[in-house]
């Protein structure tokens, strides 16, 4: 599938590594619907690209809200080729420190937003896929899930956040066997430390430890690079079934 040709859906896409998706779909001349809980911010993030973009407020957690957004979604863009699930959050907590024990409600929220919402979204869309028009190459469609390199390496705090982005890498290939029957591709990136909000709250003392750990380049990743390789799966046809980490060669230490 040629960039230029994409209809996509983008969660979390208000700011972060989802608008750097939307943002490169409207300059290669594609269609973008943003779903995001921050309507206000969407909408305002939406209009800054100046494309065939708009903005729909929903909850990824909430299968009625996905459904409404969905059907919005398709009369916008006449039908999705390509989903990127970028929504998530992170909240870095001991399960159990010298003076508190973690709320289950705690570990459960990040598992609903991150886990949960990333199937509700992805299960929508595929349903609509599926009776997608095949493309020149009878592809159907191409669904993106991000995870983390939390899912490999998380750290002290990231109980909850790295058990809820394992779990969204391990779908990637179950998912692209059986949506295979369909012409659609699964795949899915784990990025390291990027310069996104989440990351606003770090201090520069932990953002620079971090930054030591990588290979090359020694720097946090941006955005636009996330981007970049959303585009690079969606044209080459070869790119199915796997998990992408995209970190600079960044392991991550305990702390």
């Amino acid at each position: 599938m040629q960039f230029s040709q994409v209809k996509a859906i983008v969660t979390g896409a208000a700011s972060g590594l989802g608008l750097a998706v939307v943002q490169r779909i409207v300059q290669a001349g594609g269609k973008a619907v943003i779903f995001d809980a921050d309507i206000e911010a969407a909408e305002n993030s939406a209009f800054s690209t100046g494309g065939d973009v708009i903005a729909l407020q929903v909850d990824v957690c909430d299968e009625s809200s996905v459904a409404t957004a969905l059907k919005e979604a398709i009369d916008y863009l006449g039908e999705v080729n390509l989903l990127v699930n970028c929504a998530g959050i992170l909240k870095s907590a001991k399960v159990v420190s010298a003076t508190r024990v973690m709320p289950v409600e705690d570990f459960q929220r990040q598992i609903a937003v991150n886990l949960t919402g990333t199937f509700i979204v992805l299960k929508a869309v595929a349903e609509m896929m599926r009776d997608n028009m095949a493309g020149a190459d009878e592809e159907r469609g191409v669904i993106i899930n991000t995870a983390s390199i939390a899912a490999f390496e998380g750290q002290i705090g990231q109980v909850a956040y790295s058990a809820s982005k394992g779990a969204v890498a391990s779908m990637t290939l179950p998912l692209a066997r059986e949506l295979a029957d369909f012409n659609i591709r699964v795949m899915c990136i784990a990025p390291g430390v990027f310069d996104t909000k989440m990351m606003a709250g770090v201090s520069d003392e932990i953002k620079n430890s971090i930054i030591k750990q990588s290979l090359f380049p020694p720097r946090m990743g941006d955005a636009s690079e996330f981007a970049q390789l959303v585009e690079q799966i969606v044209e080459n046809p070869m790119l199915n079934a796997c998990v992408i980490r995209l970190d600079g060669g960044l392991r991550m230490p305990a702390h």
